[in-house]
């Protein structure tokens, strides 16, 4: 798995990147919430990037993480508090929890595997 410089767009885009994948599919509504609220700008992405980091996650997790059949199921409380540690900047959190709350919301569909990253923020950083 990859490591990511604290605070880096990189290590806040792979959260959203998580959020994005955790239900098994990426619909065009959570696209189309991305492009309004210019989630890359929000994180210091460049344009294109979220893409790349969903694609560079998915082969993190398919290189022997999880064989389970399901991406997400490779993904454990130890990885999620991995990935949060990348991210202490409190208006980094909050830019990142506000794109992928609003990416859990895109399609009406609540993923239990959506609500579990988002959850996982809110605990491994303290927020209600």
């Amino acid at each position: 798995m990859k490591n990511y410089p604290l605070n880096s767009p990189e290590a806040a885009g792979r959260i959203v990147a998580l959020v994005l994948m955790s239900d098994g599919h990426v619909c065009r509504s959570e696209i189309e919430v991305l492009e309004k609220l210019k989630a890359h700008e929000q994180l210091g992405l460049a344009p294109g990037a979220i893409p790349r980091l969903v694609q560079d996650l998915c082969e993190d997790l398919m290189s022997g993480l999880c064989a389970t059949g399901s991406l997400i199921d490779g993904v454990d409380d130890a990885m999620l508090a991995s990935f949060m540690a990348e991210v202490n900047d409190p208006a980094l959190r909050a830019r990142v929890l506000q794109v992928a709350e609003a990416i859990t919301e895109a399609d009406s569909h609540l993923a239990d595997a959506e609500l579990t990253v988002v959850a996982a923020a809110r605990r491994h950083w303290g927020l209600a």
